[in-house]
């Protein structure tokens, strides 16, 4: 069984590999936990909003791992952002979820509308209540990470956002960096569009593996970053993990890296949303 290493990042130590869950539900999605638990996942993610977070809980308790085996990670969603509103939406997860308290709770998306102070004094008061062991920020730009940190009493643990190799992320993930958290990659396979990239072909074909194994490999192998791909499939499920036992070359970071332009952006949300760069 390949177990993924930990990232250190402030206080938390996350597995660098877990299985995302958006899009997944009921028993397809208790399912997909119980078989990435089994392969030898240790981080599962999840949100409010996704609308499986039971189904989450089930798979978790199915598999029979003690609860601090699991590094589980939940969100709160954009509307929910005031202290009161965020609270009531951790509470209302760990109660899906079937557990006391989370390992990591996230901003889902930032809200204009809500001031980022309140939301990340909400944010503090669930760690100080219990409500999670570790508290981050998702889908924020690089200025939006240095105006969490400033206004955070509390250590944050990662940022978590859209990154694969069509997309540059270098000036959010420099910001976070700066701060020691850990960069989470979401949508890490480009929502599929990677494995017929005749340049992830041919660099899976080199080392025997997947081109979805080779882009998982290209995320892992950078500083402090972790890659949570969604699957309901177990064959896929245990395949993604499986890239610890090979090294990219260099040359071939460098190459999968280039594949980056400024059209890369595959996720974008209805409201308006502040991003870095062109892409």
């Amino acid at each position: 069984m390949m177990i993924a290493p930990d990232i250190e990042a402030n206080g938390a130590r996350i597995p660098a590999l877990g299985l995302g869950t958006w899009t997944l539900r009921d028993e397809a999605c208790s399912d997909a936990v119980q078989w990435a638990l089994a392969a030898g996942y240790r981080h599962i993610d999840t949100a409010a909003m996704y609308g499986n977070e039971d189904a989450v809980g089930a798979g978790l308790r199915a598999s029979g791992l003690d609860r601090d085996a699991v590094f589980v990670t939940t969100k709160v969603w954009h509307s929910d952002l005031a202290p009161d509103d965020l609270r009531r939406s951790a509470e209302a997860s760990l109660k899906r979820l079937g557990l006391s308290q989370v390992d990591l709770l996230l901003i889902h998306w930032p809200n204009r509308d809500i001031p980022l102070a309140d939301t990340l004094r909400g944010l503090n008061d669930a760690k100080r209540q219990g409500l999670a062991r570790h508290i981050g920020i998702s889908n924020f730009s690089a200025r939006l990470v240095e105006e969490a940190v400033r206004l955070s009493r509390e250590p944050l643990t990662v940022n978590q956002c859209e990154y694969h190799p069509y997309l540059d992320q270098g000036r959010v993930r420099a910001a976070c960096r700066a701060h020691g958290l850990a960069f989470t990659s979401y949508c890490p396979l480009g929502k599929g569009d990677l494995i017929r990239n005749p340049v992830i072909r041919s660099v899976a074909s080199t080392h025997g593996k997947t081109p979805a194994q080779v882009v998982l490999r290209w995320h892992v192998q950078q500083p402090a970053t972790i890659a949570i791909p969604k699957s309901g499939n177990r064959m896929r499920i245990a395949e993604n993990l499986d890239i610890f036992d090979f090294a990219l070359s260099d040359e071939e970071m460098r190459r999968i890296s280039g594949l980056a332009g400024p059209d890369g952006r595959m996720v974008r949300p209805s409201w308006p949303t502040e991003f870095d760069g062109a892409t």
